[in-house]
């Protein structure tokens, strides 16, 4: 099992979330959250400078079988991409092991 961690701009939220459930990927948690990014300068409006260095994003979590994972991950980078800095990042790790608590099901059986 690996567990899936994708940082997003907010305005590609949806795109994605239709396109894991286009790919049966039914269950994921999200965060909306602000981070920190690579832009060092600041926009000016109106001759104000207003300060980018602030991101508001989405954070995704995922867990799938290992056989899901290269088509979980093409569908995010195609849902998620713009071409812009600040498409975001995704990262995988390894999942020990999983516990559904209503059945105890373990393993494989309890992302089903």
């Amino acid at each position: 099992m690996k567990k899936i961690e994708a940082i997003i701009r907010k305005s590609k939220f949806e795109d994605v979330k239709d396109q894991l459930h286009l790919i049966g990927i039914n269950f994921f948690s999200y965060w909306d959250v602000t981070g920190i990014g690579n832009e060092k300068q600041g926009h000016v409006y109106r001759g104000i400078t207003y300060s980018t260095c602030d991101i508001q994003r989405s954070y995704i979590s995922i867990v799938v079988n290992q056989k899901e994972v290269s088509t979980t991950i093409t569908a995010i980078l195609n849902a998620a991409y713009t071409g812009e800095v600040g498409d975001g990042k995704i990262f995988v790790s390894n999942i020990e092991n999983a516990f559904r608590i209503r059945t105890k099901e373990t393993g494989k059986e309890s992302l089903l």
